[in-house]
C-alpha cells in the first residue's frame, strides 16, 4: 500500500493541473467573449463555466485518488478507479446532479435510504413557492419598488432552484440508490451560524471549501486563517459572478462572507461560548442577525437592478413596460 501511494502522489501534480485547467480557462474565455453581452447573459454564462470547471475537478480528484490533506490519507475507495468511476454515475454527476461530493455520488457502495412521501411533498411546494415569488409577487410588488421586486424575484429563484429543483433532483438520485445529499439542508433549522455554514447551507460549496481550500490551508494558516481563507474565497468567487456582471459593487460579496468568517470565529471563541452562541435561542438568533442582516452586501443594489430584473424582464416575470425609476442611483438606464 505504501508503494501504491508514492505512486499516486509523484502522479498528482500531472492530474491536478488537467483537473484545474477548465476551472481556469473557461472563466477566462466567457470573460473574453461575453463581457459586452447583456449582463444578465454574462452572468448566466460566468456562473455556468465556474461551475462546470468545479465539477469537472471535483470528478478529477475522486477518479485521480486525491490525497486528503485534513486526513493525510487517501479519501477515495480503490474501487471507483475502475468502471464504476468512470461509467454512467460519472456522467450522471457531470451532467445531472448540482452537488459537488464526487466520491460519494460515484461510489455504488454508498447506498441512501428511500426518501419518504413527505419529502417529496415538501420539495415540490418549495418548487412552487419559489416559482410564485418569481412570476408573481415579484410582478405585484414592481409598481411600488422595482428593487423589491428584483429582491422578491432573486429570492423566489433561489427556492425554485436549490431549495426546491436541486431537492427534487436529490429525491430522484436517492430514489434509484444514488446518495446524493440536498443541496439545501433545512437552513432554518441551524442552531448556530457555525451548523448554518457548515451543515445547512449550499452544501455543494462547503465541499469546495473543505476539500480545497481549507484542507490546503489549515496546516499553514491554522484553523483560524484556514477558516477566514476560505470565506474569503467564497466572496472573490461571489464577487466575479455578481459584482462584475453588474459593474458595480465591487468588494460588497467578499465583506459580506468576511464578516461571517469572522461572526464564525466569535462563535467558536471563549467570549462566544460564554455568551451562549453555539446553541440554544442566542446561537439561532446570532446566526440569523450575522448571515440575513448584511444580506444586501451581498445581493447588492447594483445586482438586482442591472442584473436580475433585466432577467426577470426575459423571462416574462417583469412587464417591460415598467417605470426605471427604482433605478436611479446606480447608473441604470
Amino acid at each position: 500500500m505504501d508503494g501504491l501511494t508514492s505512486a499516486l502522489t509523484r502522479r498528482r501534480p500531472r492530474s491536478e493541473l488537467a483537473g484545474w485547467l477548465p476551472l481556469l480557462g473557461l472563466p477566462l474565455a466567457v470573460v473574453a467573449t461575453l463581457h459586452a453581452a447583456e449582463p444578465w447573459v454574462f452572468m448566466w454564462a460566468l456562473a455556468a463555466s465556474i461551475f462546470a470547471g468545479f465539477k469537472w475537478l471535483t470528478w478529477w480528484r475522486a477518479i485521480h485518488q486525491s490525497p486528503s490533506p485534513l486526513r493525510g490519507r487517501f479519501t477515495i475507495p480503490l474501487p471507483l478507479r475502475g468502471r464504476a468511476g468512470r461509467g454512467w454515475r460519472s456522467l450522471a454527476y457531470l451532467l445531472l446532479w448540482p452537488g459537488m461530493d464526487a466520491a460519494t455520488f460515484i461510489n455504488p457502495a454508498a447506498r441512501p435510504a428511500t426518501p419518504a412521501m413527505r419529502e417529496w411533498v415538501a420539495a415540490a411546494l418549495k418548487t412552487v413557492a419559489g416559482a410564485a415569488l418569481f412570476w408573481g409577487v415579484a410582478r405585484l410588488a414592481a409598481p411600488a419598488s422595482l428593487l423589491a421586486a428584483g429582491w422578491i424575484g432573486l429570492f423566489g429563484l433561489i427556492f425554485l432552484l436549490h431549495f426546491g429543483s436541486f431537492h427534487l433532483i436529490s429525491l430522484a438520485w436517492r430514489t434509484v440508490g444514488i446518495q446524493a445529499r440536498p443541496i439545501m439542508d433545512s437552513p432554518i433549522r441551524a442552531a448556530s451560524l457555525s451548523e448554518l455554514w457548515g451543515r445547512r447551507w449550499n452544501l455543494a460549496f462547503h465541499v469546495l471549501a473543505r476539500d480545497l481550500v481549507v484542507g490546503v490551508a489549515r496546516n499553514r494558516f491554522g484553523a483560524a486563517g484556514a477558516t477566514l481563507l476560505a470565506f474569503a474565497a467564497s466572496g472573490l468567487l461571489h464577487d466575479l459572478v455578481i459584482s462584475v456582471p453588474a459593474r458595480g459593487g465591487y468588494g460588497l460579496p467578499t465583506a459580506y462572507f468576511l464578516l461571517q468568517g469572522i461572526g464564525l470565529l466569535f462563535e467558536r471563541s471563549p467570549l462566544g461560548t460564554r455568551l451562549g452562541l453555539r446553541g440554544g435561542l442566542r446561537g439561532r438568533s446570532y446566526a440569523l442577525v450575522v448571515a440575513a442582516a448584511p444580506a444586501f452586501w451581498l445581493f447588492h443594489p447594483p445586482f438586482v437592478l442591472r442584473v436580475i430584473v433585466p432577467f426577470m424582464r426575459a423571462l416574462g416575470a417583469l412587464a417591460l413596460s415598467l417605470p426605471l425609476a427604482g433605478m436611479v442611483g446606480v447608473g441604470v438606464s
